[in-house]
Formats: structure tokens, C-alpha cells, sequence
């Protein structure tokens, strides 16, 4: 199964596959038809120390993706079903609100659930 990452604004395509919102807050300016989502999982999200913390700042990328990988944790249970749930849609798409699209935690969150899948099977 694929796992790929696409910021929330960008408009919904239905190759997306199951598409899951990964962000604590709800995205400014959106509104729930507009976006198309099958699940708005706030808990894997970063807690509001550490992405008040990151403040998106590219110089704290590495030390974000430590302390998230950290918090990911104790997730494992929950990333493992959100896989199984997305299964038979092929794909999973990752939905982020953040402007930067190299330094967020859906980028981790990916790199997190890759292993996960791979050592799933899936």
C-alpha cells in the first residue's frame, strides 16, 4: 500500500485513496464538504508543546523528527489500524495544512508509517 502526503488545500482527487487529516487544529479558511475526508485523527498529530516548539522552523527539522518519531510511540496501536482501515483503499493520503511541504509531520508521520506497513505486510 502506498502512503503519500498532500497538503489539505490541494484539491481532492480520487486517486487519493483514504484520505486522513493528521493535523491537531482544523485548517483556516476550509470547511468539512470541502475536503473530503474519511478520518480526522488528531492523536497522531504532534502534541501543542512540541508543535508550538517546531513553529514550522527548518533549523529545528532534525530535533522535531526526533521528539515527534518519540511521541509516535506510543501510537503504535492506533497507526496500525488507520493502515488496516486504508488498506483496501490501496492508498493512503497523509493531509496536512502547513505551507512548508518538506518540514511538517505529515512527512514523519509517513517515514513512520512506511515501516509500519512494510512490517504489517501490507
Amino acid at each position: 500500500m502506498r502512503i503519500v502526503v498532500k497538503r489539505i488545500y490541494e484539491k481532492p482527487d480520487p486517486d487519493d485513496g483514504y484520505r486522513v487529516l493528521v493535523d491537531r487544529l482544523w485548517p483556516r479558511g476550509l470547511k468539512k464538504e470541502q475536503v473530503h475526508v474519511h478520518e480526522w485523527v488528531k492523536d497522531i498529530a504532534p502534541s501543542d508543546s512540541l508543535r508550538k516548539w517546531f513553529g514550522h522552523d527548518p533549523q529545528k527539522w532534525k530535533g522535531f523528527q526526533e521528539k515527534y518519531q518519540e511521541e509516535l510511540k506510543e501510537h503504535e496501536l492506533l497507526l496500525k489500524e488507520l493502515i488496516k482501515r486504508a488498506q483496501s483503499h490501496g492508498k493512503l493520503t497523509l493531509l496536512f495544512g502547513a505551507k512548508d511541504e518538506k518540514h511538517n509531520q505529515a512527512v514523519v508521520l509517513q517515514q513512520v508509517m512506511q515501516k509500519l506497513a512494510s512490517s504489517m505486510h501490507v
